[in-house]
């Protein structure tokens, strides 16, 4: 496969270096992809471990093209899943579905059913090492807090951590109101208007070939963080994408179109969920509490070697959302990348060197990364 300084190998749709698979997990069925190093590849009979690579939105578990081809030349186990309301994953109803914690959960379980050995064997390898991007980083950082003894590491590319809240419930427009102005758009993803308007084919694709960087013939956009989805621009995307090639865009569109009907109800079903992440985590608060963490300050709640890569011109997770965060971890990497909220996309050269310095250290090794 061809590639350039700045573009490492990728997966395209449908690779035969991954395996498509999927399995039913507490009644949802899960779509997944998982490549390991071939038989013979090292001189470890076994991977070195396994990574859970965790997609956000509007993406796909092919998010993370760039990203797997390099970790499983590292000599590791990957496995990605489309989440609840993506891909060829369930949409299912309840919104309980799309927690935090019931997704952490979901994907425990799922991680086990791939390693020989289940979870005595996640265990022994010291853990599974979590990665997330959007909301999948907000997954991420959730599975580590959850799973503290079964997470060997855990990074997010442009999603910071946020606490786990312990006082009253604060509800996402009065949040955007006072301190996340930033997050405007989430309000309007969460109502009705978007999964309304934006439905069928020919929709899905302008909206993501929008949202994925195209403009119109004047320059137009069709989202922006104050606004959201402007609808009046659909008709003038093209289809095509900059950040994607036209076999790559054909596959995200045939993958929106074909869950749930051509509805994106299900995948923005993860901005309706703020009472309910709420809610699930009062547990949270009161394992963190039996731990011996201070819910008062949160410091030092995140235990697993940490790693956060900022994109610096991430207009939906801005570097100031980012503030103070170290004190919430045990030990944190941070670094950045002059990059969009489509960093793995934008500059996956620097995503895949941090993330493989960053994984060396973990893993005990002297190394290189390889790119």
């Amino acid at each position: 496969m061809s590639f350039t300084p700045d573009f490492p190998p990728k997966l395209t749709p449908h690779d035969p270096r991954v395996l498509s698979k999927t399995t039913t997990i507490n009644g949802k069925k899960y779509h997944y992809l998982i490549s390991a190093p071939p038989a013979g590849a090292s001189s470890s009979p076994e991977p070195r471990g396994t990574v859970l690579l965790v997609h956000g939105f509007p993406d796909l578990s092919l998010g993370w093209r760039y990203q797997v081809p390099f970790l499983v030349s590292l000599g590791l186990r990957v496995i990605v899943p489309d989440l609840p309301g993506f891909g060829r994953s369930d949409s299912p109803q309840e919104l309980t579905a799309y927690s935090f914690k019931n997704v952490s959960h979901d994907l425990l379980e799922l991680v086990a059913s791939e390693v020989p050995g289940g979870r005595a064997q996640i265990e022994k390898e010291g853990g599974v090492i979590v990665g997330g991007h959007d909301w999948g980083g907000a997954v991420a950082w959730r599975f580590a807090l959850w799973f503290p003894g079964l997470v060997k590491a855990v990074f997010s590319v442009c999603t910071p951590f946020w606490a786990p809240r312990a006082g009253e419930f604060v509800p996402l427009e009065k949040m955007v109101q006072t301190v996340l102005p930033n997050f405007k758009y989430q309000v309007q993803l969460a109502g009705p208007e978007v999964e309304e308007k934006v439905a069928g084919e020919e929709k899905i694709r302008q909206w993501l070939s929008g949202v994925y960087g195209e403009k119109g013939p004047d320059g137009e956009v069709i989202f922006t963080t104050e606004k959201g989805v402007l609808f009046e621009n659909l008709p003038k995307m093209s289809g095509k994408s900059p950040l994607l090639d036209e076999k790559e865009m054909e596959y995200y569109v045939q993958q929106y179109v074909g869950n749930d009907g051509g509805s994106m109800r299900g995948s923005l079903n993860w901005y309706r969920t703020t009472r309910v992440n709420y809610d699930d985590e009062r547990e949270l608060v009161k394992q963190l509490e039996s731990g011996g963490k201070s819910t008062k300050t949160m410091e030092k709640i995140v235990e697993p070697p940490s790693l956060f890569v900022l994109a610096l011109k991430d207009a939906a997770l801005p570097p100031a959302m980012s503030k103070g965060m170290e004190r919430y971890f045990e030990k944190l990497t941070s670094k950045e990348v002059d990059a969009s909220h489509w960093a793995l996309w934008e500059q996956p050269v620097k995503v895949n060197l941090y993330i493989g310095e960053f994984l060396a250290g973990v893993l005990g090794t002297e190394e290189d990364a390889k790119l």
